[in-house]
């Protein structure tokens, strides 16, 4: 008897393979893509501040709306990027632009 060739599955075939429950695939599928924004933003952040031989920088770029959608993606992994010290308060600044918006 010849036998049925075994088909190559991709990465979704193996994680359906993997995770029986459908909620479960969801679940995880979700995480994933939430990673993939994390990494994705991260990256255009790092190429705003990294200069790359023989690649000519547009100028300044605005890059707010890409930093919020990274600060909103490490918020769903329980991540924040804000200023506090150990006791929940807000940390002093020490610097001079944070000294001139208090007088």
């Amino acid at each position: 008897m010849e036998g049925k060739p075994e088909e190559k599955k991709g990465v979704l075939g193996k994680l359906k393979d993997a995770v029986e429950d459908k909620e479960h695939q969801i679940e995880v599928l979700g995480t994933f893509v939430r990673l993939g924004v994390v990494v994705w933003s991260g990256f255009i952040i790092t190429m705003n501040y990294v200069e790359i031989p023989m690649f000519k920088k547009s100028g300044n770029s605005d890059i707010t709306f890409v930093a919020s959608v990274f600060t909103g993606a490490l918020a769903t992994f329980g991540l924040t990027t804000g200023n506090k010290n150990g006791n929940g308060k807000p940390s002093t600044v020490d610097c001079p632009m944070a000294k001139k918006k208090e007088t």
